[in-house]
């Protein structure tokens, strides 16, 4: 892949796949505009890497609930790189796991906001910046697609959102940029270190036909290969990296 002379931002991008997906773009000849909230060490690190390597990033750190500081990402990279080609995001999260029963509107809100509203708000702040041949991949989960693991069910419904989100943006955003997800499965990154099970962990590798968790770095190469040109004729797809474990 070729993205030299492109610009992308990554939201989410100071760790695991949102780190990883930085590290991809930029090994492609992407310039990266890093966003993050609390992994400032992961970004920082990533930024000086790019640069020792001779590419161009910068990180900033932006709650990607809050519609100005998502402007304020989106102005500096248009004020450092000249526009927008891509935008990769990856913010998101499940906050805790909560049965619906036990649920309160405040966690519910939260949820959502933290995953299908932030995408809304980083798609609806690029549009403006976006020309012939850019691109938009998010990602997702396969929660989205079975409805996730017990106390899961609002981070699963967020998720879901976010591919019916991605269907209706690729036919309105079509034939100028194209609007893809991926939904991944077992994935080791620190997500499921803090909110899966050691043991369900390991059951589900066994049970997946490639009897391992995926890295973020898989997940990242495929989100870089829909961001690339070498994917012209794919928007639309909710993309499925999981190993084997659901077919949809």
């Amino acid at each position: 892949m070729n993205l030299k002379g492109k610009t992308a931002i990554v939201t989410g991008g100071g760790r695991d796949i949102g780190r990883a997906c930085v590290m991809r773009l930029a090994e492609a000849g992407a310039n990266v505009a890093i966003n993050y909230f609390q992994s400032s060490e992961g970004a920082d690190s990533a930024v000086a890497e790019i640069k020792a390597a001779g590419g161009n990033a910068f990180a900033m750190k932006g709650d990607m609930t809050k519609e100005a500081e998502v402007a304020a990402l989106v102005e500096k990279t248009v004020e450092t790189f000249g526009g927008v080609d891509t935008l990769i995001h990856v913010s998101g999260g499940i906050i805790k796991r909560v049965p619906i029963s036990e649920m309160s509107l405040d966690h519910w809100n939260a949820v959502m906001e933290l995953n299908t509203t932030s995408f809304f708000l980083a798609v609806r702040a690029v549009i403006p910046h976006l020309g012939e041949g850019s691109s938009i991949v998010s990602i997702a989960s396969q929660a989205g697609r079975d409805g996730g693991g017990a106390g899961a069910a609002a981070y699963a419904a967020s998720k879901g959102a976010m591919t019916t989100l991605t269907r209706g943006l690729a036919k309105e955003l079509g034939p100028n940029t194209r609007v893809n997800a991926l939904c991944p499965g077992m994935i080791d990154t620190d997500f499921h270190n803090l909110f899966s099970k050691p043991e369900v962990r390991t059951h589900v590798a066994s049970i997946t036909p490639l009897k391992r968790e995926g890295t973020s770095e898989e997940v990242a190469n495929l989100a870089a290969f829909l961001a690339s040109d070498e994917a012209s004729f794919i928007t639309g797809a909710n993309v499925d990296i999981n190993g084997g474990l659901l077919f949809s």
